[in-house]
């Protein structure tokens, strides 16, 4: 067994993105957050109004020897609209941008080369994902951490936005679901 890894992405609301890396098979932790801002512990208001910087992300925690980071960022492009800029569905701002956050070489080289392989395979869509250097990491409240799991269920917002991510996934990315996903 290898050393687990870190990588953040941000994709729109953080509750959607979270739900699906968390049926992604080799990914042992997902956690909601804020990253990218200039305000020191934001919160969720804050960075909703726009005004911080922050996207609103995930950290993922996975097993190389599971899935890789190549795999892990083709699962991110394929299951959100990375041609949106600033915006996902009817989330709109900075906020919910389309975001690579990379620590070091290696995961810049493995972003760049996700975005390219994206945009080759969606010929004339081109992704409008950014690739930022990782920043301070400022996890999300409580009450964000495991969303769908709980209240996002009843989350009229979460029942239009999760399942089709979802759907996306069991269609596009099936050998990377867990087995009791």
């Amino acid at each position: 067994m290898s050393d687990t890894r870190q990588a953040i992405i941000a994709g729109g609301c953080f509750w959607c993105t979270e739900a699906v890396f968390r049926d992604v098979v080799g990914v042992s932790e997902v956690e909601s957050g804020y990253i990218g801002g200039d305000k020191a512990d934001p919160t969720y208001k804050e960075v909703c109004s726009g005004r911080t910087g922050h996207a609103e992300g995930i950290r993922v925690t996975y097993d190389p020897d599971t899935i890789s980071l190549p795999e892990l960022y083709d699962v991110f492009l394929g299951t959100h609209d990375p041609t949106q800029l600033n915006r996902q569905g009817n989330d709109v701002g900075t906020q919910y941008r389309s975001a690579i956050f990379v620590d070091g070489d290696e995961q810049r080289a493995e972003a760049e080369a996700a975005i390219q392989r994206w945009n080759a395979d969606h010929p004339g869509q081109g992704a409008v994902t950014t690739i930022e250097d990782a920043t301070t990491w400022y996890p999300a409240e409580d009450y964000h951490q495991e969303y769908w799991e709980g209240e996002g269920q009843r989350n009229p917002y979460c029942q239009a936005t999760i399942p089709p991510k979802l759907m996306k996934l069991r269609k596009s990315f099936q050998k990377y679901l867990k087995e009791d996903a």
